[in-house]
Parts: structure tokens; sequence; C-alpha cells
């Protein structure tokens, strides 16, 4: 795998060709990047609504109504399409449920080991809860985590893909009752196969030179 070659090769889908699917084998692959992408003290603070049928994907269109109508497109015609959700908050219940799936997995050889394990998440949640006061932005930055794995992993299987975050986000939570189950919509992320119309697909990309954002120490 050259992944040079890869990230070079992928871009911010602008059309979609809707005539081409993701195979079934290629989207359970996906759906491995969602569940196993790494968070801060794995607290896994996400959840993902997927569509692939032209009336699910209509729901999440309910999302780039007006303002933002320019997306619908990236919405209808994509093989895909994910909402990433994030949770509201991460009570102790929750944070309970969290160790009990460790433990479920054999992660706690020792008792002691899933007491700290808990102590220690709580700890540093409550940092951000009462300290820094930034809990659900730091729960967002982890989804985002969960973006970057799935643009990557996207790209290594051939998927085109496009993050939007021009949506009505509350229309998308009012949509699927989001907020009663403890989460609001952050994002939505197309995925497909790119039509060669796509004026993007014909620009060379643009980054900045290695030298000017490392520095080696």
């Amino acid at each position: 795998m050259n992944l040079t070659k890869i990230l070079n090769n992928r871009y911010s889908v602008k059309e979609f060709d809707a005539t081409k699917k993701i195979s079934d084998s290629d989207f359970e692959q996906i759906k491995s990047i969602l569940r196993l992408c790494p968070s801060s003290a794995n607290l896994q603070p996400w959840h993902f609504l997927i569509a692939d049928t032209t009336e699910g994907k209509e729901r999440i269109a309910k999302g780039t109504q007006g303002f933002f109508k320019l997306n619908t497109p990236k919405v209808l015609d994509a093989s895909h399409v994910i909402v990433f959700a994030v949770r509201t908050d991460v009570d102790e219940t929750y944070m309970k449920s969290i160790l009990e799936q460790e433990d479920k997995d054999g992660r706690f050889t020792e008792k002691e080991f899933r007491d700290q394990m808990h102590g220690g998440r709580l700890l540093f949640t409550n940092i951000h809860r009462f300290d820094l006061k930034d809990l659900p932005h730091w729960l967002e930055k982890q989804v985002y985590l969960n973006m970057g794995a799935l643009l990557l992993g996207a790209a290594s299987l051939g998927i085109d893909a496009c993050i939007m975050e021009a949506l009505d986000l509350k229309a998308l939570d009012e949509e699927f009752g989001l907020r009663e189950k403890g989460f609001k919509a952050l994002t939505v992320v197309s995925l497909g196969y790119r039509k060669e119309s796509d004026f993007n697909v014909k620009l060379p990309k643009s980054r900045f030179l290695e030298k000017t954002i490392i520095t080696q120490l």
C-alpha cells in the first residue's frame, strides 16, 4: 500500500456517480473503521446513522434544505451517507457500560485493573467537565478522529468521500430524534464514486510544503 499515492488521489467529491454502489464487502470494512477507531480514554462518544436507500438518503437530505441546498445532490447521489452524531454527555452510567464491554472483551486480568481504569476515565473526563469546561467540544474532537480514519480507510478501498458541515443540524436532530437519545448531529459524510465531470477531479491538490509544516528536531 502506497499511502502517499492514496492521499494524492483522494479529494472532497463534488459530484457522485449515482449509478455506482459500494459493494457489501467493502462497506463491511467501512463499518469496521467506524467501530474500531481510537478515542481518548476509549470513550467512543459516537453514533452513526447510515443510509443506502433512496428513502434513507431523502431523510438525511432534510438537513440540506434552504441555504444548504448545494449539498443535496451529494446526499442523494452518493452510494452511502453517514450522519455522525456525538453524545451530549458521558455520565457514569455510560462510563460503566464501557467498562462492562472492556471486561467482557478480556481487557482486565485483575479486578484492581478494572477499578483503576474506571477511576482514571472518570478523573480525566471530569477535568474536561469541571476544570477545562470544554466537555462537549472534547467529545466532538473524538468524533473528528473517527472521520479522519474514515477518509483514509475509504480512500485505501478506492471509495470517494465528502464531509459536509454546511447543514441544518437541528433539522437532523429532529428528524432522527437524536437529542432525546442523548446525541446531536455533528456532520454528514457521503461515500461513493466520483463522476468524471466533477470539476474538482481535474484540479491539482494544494498543500503547504513539508518544510513549512514540519520541524525536524
